[in-house]
């Protein structure tokens, strides 16, 4: 047995050498980032980012010149590296207009576009201490061959081309959240701010980005399924291991396994109380028996985010006061969801949930008929905002703009309730919210209650009492109990 254990590992070992060598990257140009021929298991041939084309791109640039004046210049920088120490760096993150344009994911560039000259990008120069301690990274040749653009030149080159190229224009625009000195203290343009002719770029990027392509809208439902298994396996995970941090970490790694690159935000861990704290990040508490918990999280993949939330109590069942909240929120969540449909407008579905939840909770009895200025305490919220490759996407939209199909964004009712609400003490420290994506299609789709104009992205995570209540009590019992008594013994 001992012999032939040894022949087996030994021919293992000969395989994984025979393979070891057969595969080499010393021939595959190093861009650093994902290639197709650096990752092949991530990227198909034509693609610059997963799942996106460089016919894509490059339809992208032609549209935002098509809306920008006559003689207009665009200038995109790349995001910066933020530290969080002299060394240390927080983990970088790509301006999203920069990608949307280039699908550069590196900092340090600048990106000029123009009628005149297309897409010339001026790229940072990697010195050899750079590539010792940070890896390789993109320079003019992938510019030109892996981001098509029509020019490049290295970034030492900028002061030199670049003012000329303003001096050109007639009207300048810029990403301002982003904006570097690199081209901002340059004389030029300086001058052309001082005379009007400087912009903000996001007036057009937002409006090319907030109706999504038949490409981006495949990873938006990737990320959002992802985000939905996530949430899945912590909500079972509760019962288990009641504990905000625990459960923050258990949806972020459940995300990362499943292929997400980041999550899109910290998730929101909020347990009893904490759960009344909108955007709560602390996620340091226990989470007592017969409380709830809510749960806001959302993933990136590929530079697009999802976002949804769900509230439960990891104890297993409601209580008859949270059924009676939970129930307001959920109907509200529902009848909302049902306006989702082209020519309606974020900011009417916003106004439909106010009556909806000003009308419950005064049937409830938290509020009285005369605390209309109180609602707003309970819940100074939007019921939702567009998303795409930022959480809060296309911010330059209004919320007053009719929907269009291609149209991604959230619906979430929730309800605030404070320790300190002047109100019933049963329902004080209790904060529900539940949040869903809706995309907004052409034509509807028939159901036993209706038609819909809407694609619910997050329709796979349930939300219903009784399917919540079922999963806990059915399905969490047994999970992941190896380590608990070392965790139990860690949280004392």
């Amino acid at each position: 047995m001992k012999t032939l254990s040894t022949k087996l590992l030994q021919q293992l070992s000969s395989k994984q050498a025979i393979r070891r060598h057969a595969y080499s990257t010393k021939a595959i140009p190093d861009f650093g980032q994902p290639t197709p021929a650096s990752h092949p298991q991530l990227m198909k041939e034509g693609e610059i980012t997963p799942g996106i084309t460089s016919e894509e791109y490059i339809s992208r640039r032609k549209r935002l010149l098509e809306l920008l004046p006559e003689k207009s210049l665009a200038i995109i920088a790349a995001a910066p590296v933020k530290m969080m120490t002299d060394v240390v760096p927080y983990t970088f993150r790509q301006d999203a207009d920069y990608l949307y344009l280039t699908g550069c994911q590196q900092p340090g560039g600048v990106a000029v576009l123009s009628q005149e000259c297309g897409l010339c990008m001026f790229m940072p120069e990697a010195k050899a201490h750079d590539i010792v301690w940070q890896g390789q990274t993109a320079g003019v040749d992938a510019a030109l061959e892996m981001f098509k653009a029509e020019k490049a030149y290295p970034m030492s080159k900028l002061n030199e081309i670049l003012p000329d190229m303003i001096k050109r224009s007639c009207k300048l625009f810029h990403n301002t959240l982003t904006a570097t000195p690199t081209y901002t203290d340059m004389e030029t343009f300086q001058k052309a701010a001082h005379v009007g002719k400087v912009s903000d770029l996001s007036i057009f990027t937002h409006e090319l980005r907030w109706v999504k392509s038949p490409a981006e809208l495949k990873l938006m439902k990737e990320s959002a399924s992802i985000a939905c298994q996530a949430l899945l396996q912590t909500m079972l995970h509760s019962k288990t291991y009641p504990y905000e941090a625990m459960l923050s970490a258990k949806v972020e790694y459940e995300c990362r396994l499943r292929g997400a690159q980041r999550m899109a935000f910290n998730p929101v861990v909020g347990g009893g109380p904490n759960g009344s704290v909108i955007h709560y990040s602390r996620n340091d508490q226990k989470i007592k028996d017969g409380e709830l918990v809510l749960m806001d999280v959302g993933c990136e993949l590929h530079g697009y985010c999802s976002d949804l939330t769900r509230t439960w109590p990891p104890c297993g069942s409601f209580s008859s006061v949270q059924e009676e909240v939970y129930d307001l929120i959920l109907q509200t969540n529902k009848e909302c969801m049902r306006l989702c449909k082209p020519g309606a407008s974020i900011r009417q579905i916003h106004n439909y949930s106010v009556e909806l939840l000003f009308k419950g909770l005064k049937e409830i009895g938290i509020l009285k008929r005369d605390q209309f200025r109180s609602y707003h305490q309970l819940n100074p919220t939007s019921i939702g905002h567009y998303l795409g490759m930022d959480v809060h996407d296309s911010s330059m939209i209004s919320y007053d703009r009719p929907l269009k199909p291609g149209v991604v964004i959230t619906i979430e009712p929730g309800i605030y309730l404070p320790s300190s609400l002047d109100g019933p003490e049963r329902y004080q420290g209790i904060g529900i919210r539940i949040e869903d994506e809706v995309l907004i299609t052409e034509t509807g789709c028939e159901a036993s209650w209706g038609t819909f104009y809407q694609t619910v992205l997050t329709g796979s995570m349930p939300k219903e009492i009784k399917h919540i209540e079922s999963l806990l009590n059915n399905y969490s019992h047994g999970i992941e109990m190896e380590g608990h008594n070392n965790i139990k013994a860690a949280t004392r």
